[in-house]
């Protein structure tokens, strides 16, 4: 993806956008710097919570299967792949059948993990013509984007100092005022979510039919946060968001700003109770049948709770947008 500022040296102050852009991707950005831990080695996602995450998404690639008429291809794209983990569970929680007809795709700007799946085509851009689902789990909140500050960009170093740079010009601001209305008329500070928007659209146009559903951390017009959600995560901590490409920084996404026509939002907590994830405790008279079942599903419980919990991953925004399919099996 290009940035502003491209062109930029790469000392002193330039917009977040554009340091956003090198600390995260550059040749020893973040999330492609070769022999790097990847995503689960600084910070914990659903997929890395439990496997019940992708068992989940494969219920969801299923029903899609469905809606598609049962197709001898079925494509699943993986947006943000990390290290490939979410595709390899969904594959094995298929039944061997529906495996045997996937196509999956692992879209990622990092180099081919060693020992994935081959199976796995390993892509830098969505396939076009894809016909599936294609799912993008904490992908858009690693899309850099431009902070604004009193009707102004804010500049940055490499060390983290910010700055007020210039004016903002006319389509973030048009962005600010339809979505961030507080920060649109000139007051506090926010993050511009328009390269988010364009982004996911992208990614959607690229199924010809099926269903492309982003997950993140997410707020919605009504609930602006005042003071922006940029931050940065090193070795499983939160921290400051220094762009120096030595931890992730991130922001939460606007998914309402993202979303098209006849698209969904719902919480994990309601998208994941609606794919037959529960937290419920098993009956205690299993114990007394089954000891290891009972065991077992009391764990299979307690990481179902925390995919779901409020106030925690249960509280992820989920923006299904169907694409020539029903828009959403629950």
């Amino acid at each position: 993806m290009s940035t502003q500022g491209e062109g930029t040296a790469q000392v002193g102050h330039v917009r977040w956008r554009t340091a956003m852009e090198r600390a995260l991707y550059g040749p020893d950005g973040f999330y492609v710097c070769p022999g790097g831990p990847g995503p689960s080695g600084h910070f914990r996602t659903s997929v890395h919570a439990s496997p019940l995450y992708a068992r989940a998404v494969a219920r969801l690639l299923l029903w899609v299967d469905g809606e598609l008429g049962l197709p001898e291809e079925l494509d699943l794209v993986d947006v943000g792949a990390g290290r490939g983990e979410l595709l390899a569970g969904v594959l094995a929680a298929l039944p061997p059948e529906t495996a045997a007809r996937v196509r999956p795709y692992g879209v990622e700007r990092a180099g081919r993990p060693a020992g994935l799946d081959g199976r796995i085509r390993w892509v830098s851009e969505p396939p076009r013509g894809a016909r599936g689902l294609l799912f993008a789990n904490e992908w858009l909140d690693n899309v850099p984007l431009d902070l604004a500050e009193d009707g102004r960009y804010v500049e940055v170093a490499r060390d983290g100092t910010e700055r007020p740079g210039e004016p903002l010009d006319g389509a973030d601001r048009a962005w600010l005022e339809r979505w961030w209305p507080q920060a649109g008329s000139g007051s506090g500070r926010a993050e511009i979510g328009l390269p988010r928007d364009e982004a996911w659209a992208a990614a959607v146009a690229t199924l010809d039919r099926g269903l492309a559903v982003a997950v993140d951390y997410a707020h919605t017009r009504e609930a602006r946060p005042p003071f922006g959600t940029l931050t940065g995560f090193r070795a499983g901590r939160e921290t400051a968001p220094v762009p120096d490409g030595s931890c992730d920084v991130t922001a939460h996404v606007a998914l309402d700003a993202c979303a098209g026509p006849g698209a969904v939002l719902l919480t994990q907590r309601d998208a994941l109770a609606a794919l037959g994830v529960s937290g419920a405790r098993p009956p205690l008279a299993l114990a007394s049948t089954d000891p290891v079942g009972y065991v077992r599903a009391l764990s299979l419980a307690g990481e179902a709770a925390e995919l779901t919990a409020r106030g925690g991953l249960g509280d992820f925004g989920w923006l299904v947008q169907p694409v020539g399919v029903g828009g959403w099996p629950g």
